[in-house]
């Protein structure tokens, strides 16, 4: 089976995106959330390979699931999504210890090139 994957995001139109991506594409979703405490209930839970999280969230935003996600698991791979513009806080996620970002909206190629990347 392909590499086990949590996917973040508020938005259910945007996680129903990227599992149709992941999916096609030999990944497989093992759980999803709509906010940061949910993101790190369900890792500790599935135990994902990889996590997909995205920035701007209600309740924790993503960079703090991020961090909290690392001091669970210091070696967890968080690739993180955010929209245009947001290059401040894609450099706050890249320090907090993510190891890549997807742009939105999600260009197929872009989002396995930096899964498979980041999950070698």
């Amino acid at each position: 089976m392909g590499k086990k994957v949590l996917v973040v995001d508020d938005a259910a139109f945007m996680r129903i995106k990227l599992k149709d991506i992941l999916n096609k594409n030999g990944y497989e979703v093992v759980a999803e959330a709509a906010n940061g405490e949910e993101a790190i209930e369900q890792f500790k839970s599935s135990q994902p390979d990889l996590v997909t999280m995205d920035i701007t969230m209600p309740e924790m935003d993503g960079i703090e699931a991020l961090k909290a996600i690392k001091q669970i698991d210091g070696s967890a791979t968080v690739v993180m999504c955010s929209a245009m513009g947001q290059q401040s806080m894609v450099m706050d996620a890249i320090r907090a210890g993510a190891s890549d970002f997807i742009v939105k909206p999600f260009d197929t190629e872009r989002v396995i090139k930096a899964l498979d990347k980041v999950s070698q």
